[in-house]
This record gives structure tokens, C-alpha cells and sequence, in this order.
């Protein structure tokens, strides 16, 4: 059954086209990897589908929703964890998770259980009932995550998930949304970084100037081949942004299933940030010098369109 539809979708801001007839079609079941370099229409697409932009043109359905005219329905069956977003300022984790309880109509004792099983997945729980300001970007990227799967939603909408997290609890939320996935729920991963959507996704599409320009899948990979070599090499890179190919050709031969033995060597071979931040290895952005994936020419909490994200409404 289709979990997310996008039929002919256009945005524009002024005299730029953000978005320009973008389809795509998503199943139950299905991890679906957006790629994309920066300006491509990542972020755009994700707020038409959430509800939380209109598009100019074209349809779109969301959980037998329509997120343009139904935004509010949308939102609450809807996970989303948006690109360098920080939970509220003024409120604890705990805190902000019972408010997402609350407004997604899950009950306490439920909320309770799945954020003390969240906080332990992700190795966060003396930092429950700390002023969210106190916390660190890894910390904050944790409460993200928990809020984004708080009420089990059957689609889910991630941005860049694995940014400021260390490696092992990379690992452990790369398992977390392959296994959310194989129970039936459409995970919609927006990423600069060719080898995870390589490692975990079920399908992959590259987005370029506002259109859906190719998809793969990459279990149908031939040996030694990798996911930037199938989509340069089978489809072409007429369409693609030239200095997002030659910054992605690291990824070359890398295979999928890498697991936490290549998140270590990346660890070691491109450095930590505050957090213990590996780098991500190749990316579509390049890597900043304290070893985290660099943001492009986009102001800090800004989207990769260059609008500015807001914060997630319950």
C-alpha cells in the first residue's frame, strides 16, 4: 500500500524554483533514501509533505492524508525529525516528551515506557530531566530522534539523523529505522551521505534542481560496485551537480553492510567533534574541519533550500 505519494510537485520563492514537478510514490515497508545536493529541494519537499509548506502545484498524499489541505491530520500521524533542529528551550526531555505524548494522543504510562526504552537505546537517560539549553548538539539530536518515533508513527520523515551522534549510537539508530522499516512503517531518510543511504536503504532517489532525476536500489548492486558509481555510470551525471559528484567519490567500491567496524575506521580516520563526532565519510557537503559534515553555504538552521526549519509541530 502506498504510504507517501507526490505527484507533479512545484515551490517556488521569487525567481527560484525550488521544486519543479517532483513525483515520487512510497510503499509501506520501504526505507527510502532522498538524495540530494544542497539546494536540491530536500528540505522543501519534506515540509510540502508534512504540512507544513504549499506547494504552488501538484498533489500529494500522506497516510490517506492530504497534507495541503489536511495539514494538522498529517502532522499528528506523521513522525519528523528536521535538519539541525533543537528541542524546546524552556522545557527538560522529559518534559517535551509528555507534551508530544499528549498532543499525539498517546498515554502516559505509554509515553513513560517507550522514552525509558528510547533512553537507554540511546544512552541519554541522566540527561531526562536536564534544561534542554544545558544539553549538548549530540544530546539535543537524541531528544530529536525519540520525539520524531514517540508515537510509533506508520511514516516517518528524517533529516540527516546521524549528525553529532558518535559512532556506536550511529549504529544503533541505522538498525533501529532498517528494523522500524521491516515492520511495515515507510521511513523517508533525507541524507548528504551516500554510504548510509547505501547501507540501509531499500530504494534510493536522487533529487537535482527540484526534480526526481534517478533511483536505485541497492541490493541490486553488482559486486564491488557502489550506489555513486551506479548512478554515474547507468544513469548519468548530466543532470547532477558536478561539485557534489567529484566531493561524493569517496564512496567509491565502499559496500553496504559495513557496520560498526567501518564507523569506528571512520572514527579514526576522520576525526571527532565535541560529541565524539565521526565524520560521516563521503558526503554530498564535504566535511567541516572539527570532523563533522559541513553545511554548505546555508546559515545555521537553515534547510538545504535556504529556508530557515521551524521548530516540529505535534
Amino acid at each position: 500500500m502506498t504510504a507517501i505519494l507526490a505527484e507533479g510537485l512545484t515551490k517556488r520563492y521569487g525567481d527560484l524554483t525550488a521544486l519543479d514537478g517532483l513525483s515520487l510514490s512510497i510503499t509501506e515497508g520501504e526505507l527510502f533514501g532522498f538524495l540530494g545536493p544542497n539546494g536540491a529541494g530536500k528540505t522543501t519537499t519534506i515540509g510540502i509533505l508534512t504540512g507544513q509548506l504549499l506547494p504552488d502545484g501538484g498533489r500529494a498524499s500522506v497516510l490517506s492524508t492530504d497534507p495541503t489541505t489536511e495539514p494538522v491530520e498529517t502532522r499528528r500521524k506523521v513522525g519528523v525529525l528536521p535538519e539541525q533542529e533543537s528541542p524546546p528551550s524552556f522545557m527538560t526531555p522529559r518534559e517535551y516528551f509528555d507534551f508530544v505524548g499528549t498532543a499525539r494522543d498517546v498515554d502516559r504510562d505509554t509515553v513513560e515506557r517507550r522514552v525509558a526504552t528510547w533512553a537507554e537505546r540511546l544512552s541519554f537517560e541522566e540527561k531526562l530531566d536536564t534544561i534542554n539549553t544545558d544539553l549538548s548538539r549530540g544530546q539535543q539530536q537524541k531528544v530529536m530522534i525519540t520525539q520524531a518515533f514517540l508515537h510509533e508513527p506508520g511514516v516517518v520523515f528524517i533529516d540527516e539523523p546521524l549528525a553529532n551522534l558518535d559512532p556506536i549510537i550511529q549504529e544503533r539508530v541505522k538498525r533501529f529505522v532498517v528494523d522500524y522499516a521491516d515492520r511495515g512503517n515507510a521511513v523517508f531518510l533525507s541524507t548528504h551521505h551516500i554510504e548510509v543511504a547505501e547501507e540501509v536503504c531499500t530504494r534510493v532517489g536522487i533529487v537535482s534542481g527540484g526534480r526526481l532525476i534517478a533511483e536505485r536500489r541497492p541490493a541490486e548492486l553488482g559486486e564491488g560496485e557502489s550506489l555513486l558509481e551506479a548512478f554515474v555510470e547507468n544513469v548519468g551525471a548530466t543532470d547532477l551537480d558536478r561539485e557534489w559528484i567529484r566531493e561524493g567519490a569517496g564512496a567509491r567500491g565502499r559496500t553496504a553492510g559495513s557496520g560498526a567496524a567501518a564507523a569506528g575506521d571512520a572514527a579514526t580516520t576522520e576525526g571527532s567533534g565535541e560529541d565524539g563526532t565521526a565524520a560521516e565519510g563521503s558526503t554530498a557537503e564535504g566535511s567541516g574541519e572539527d570532523g563533522t559534515a559541513a553545511e554548505g553555504s546555508t546559515a545555521e538552521g537553515s534547510g538545504e533550500d535556504g529556508e530557515r526549519t521551524t521548530a516540529t509541530d505535534p
